[in-house]
């Protein structure tokens, strides 16, 4: 007998994100998918196969690359637009740093992940995009949850939750001024279980980090962080080899891994179920402060 939460997908889910997809073609001239590697964008390519099939997918993968990614998320996102066929193209922070346009962050909470805003908007600028399709939820942080579906950004990049607009029924109005660019979110109204169970009736493929492995870990105030050579360590740390997973595939400087023997997708489903601390919560950038989400994005941040 079938578990509850194995329950089929809710198509008509599917359905409200395909016409988004395809009102996001037909109403801007530069629109992008912004793919970070993780679920929720692995999730938005395939909706957008779909939304174009038989045809290709009209526009292109946006990857923000802080140099610090995961990778095991490097190498999916190769394989994936190798299989796909989709193009590619990568904003390096790295650039940004290199340029002087960026201060790299230092000491024992050091992370590049606030600094994925310039190169974003400076990616967007260069490409001169007025749309990037993003894979945020509105059950993912509090501040997500203020979005409209289009959401309009200013000639700066920056987001005002006060001047938004009202989204009638399934009427979406992308008429911008000029220099702005809309962020446009086609699984808003998905929770991160909705996510999960698409991904197992479509049979997606998704980075091994998602799924149980042994991996070298420092822990710190009772968090465990993803040791590598550009995590900062106290001398009197440990780096210890534990058996963990990740709910997000963020930078490696900002994300939590998680205690864990979940192999399989039914298994994962069962601890996300299980658990009560949100998604963004083993996101350590988003526990600087109350509102560090929100903060970000108000000058540009996904």
């Amino acid at each position: 007998m079938k578990k509850d939460y194995l329950k089929e997908f809710p198509r008509e889910l599917e359905d409200e994100a395909i016409y988004i997809i395809r009102e996001a073609a037909a109403q801007f001239d530069r629109p992008a998918i912004l793919f970070s590697g993780g679920k929720d964008s692995i999730t938005l390519v395939r909706l957008a196969q779909k939304a174009f099939y038989p045809g290709k997918v009209p526009f292109p993968l946006v990857h923000i690359d802080t140099g610090h990614n995961f990778p095991e998320t490097i190498t999916f996102r190769d394989k994936l637009v190798a299989e796909t066929g989709l193009e590619l193209i990568v904003g390096l922070v790295q650039d940004d740093i290199n340029a002087k346009r960026v201060v790299e962050e230092t000491g024992k909470f050091a992370s590049r992940n606030i600094l994925q805003t310039t190169t974003l908007l400076r990616t967007i600028e260069s490409l001169k995009l007025d749309a990037c399709l993003g894979g945020a939820r509105r059950d993912e942080e509090k501040a997500r949850a203020k979005e409209r579906v289009f959401s309009v950004r200013d000639d700066f990049g920056q987001w005002d939750a006060k001047n938004q607009r009202p989204e009638l029924f399934d009427y979406l109005n992308g008429r911008i001024r000029p220099g702005e660019n809309v962020r446009v979110f086609p699984i808003s109204n998905w929770t991160e279980l909705d996510v999960w169970n698409y991904i197992r009736e479509e049979k997606l493929e998704i980075p091994s980090i998602y799924y149980s492995h042994e991996r070298e870990v420092i822990e710190r105030n009772g968090v465990l962080w993803p040791y590598s050579d550009f995590i900062f360590k106290d001398a009197d740390e440990v780096v210890q080899t534990r058996t963990v997973r990740f709910r997000t595939v963020g930078d490696m400087s900002c994300t939590a891994a998680l205690a864990s023997t979940a192999t399989t997708l039914e298994e994962v489903i069962e601890e996300v179920i299980g658990t009560s601390v949100s998604e963004r919560g083993t996101r350590l950038d988003d526990q600087r402060s109350e509102a560090a989400m929100e903060a970000r994005k108000a000058v540009g941040y996904f």
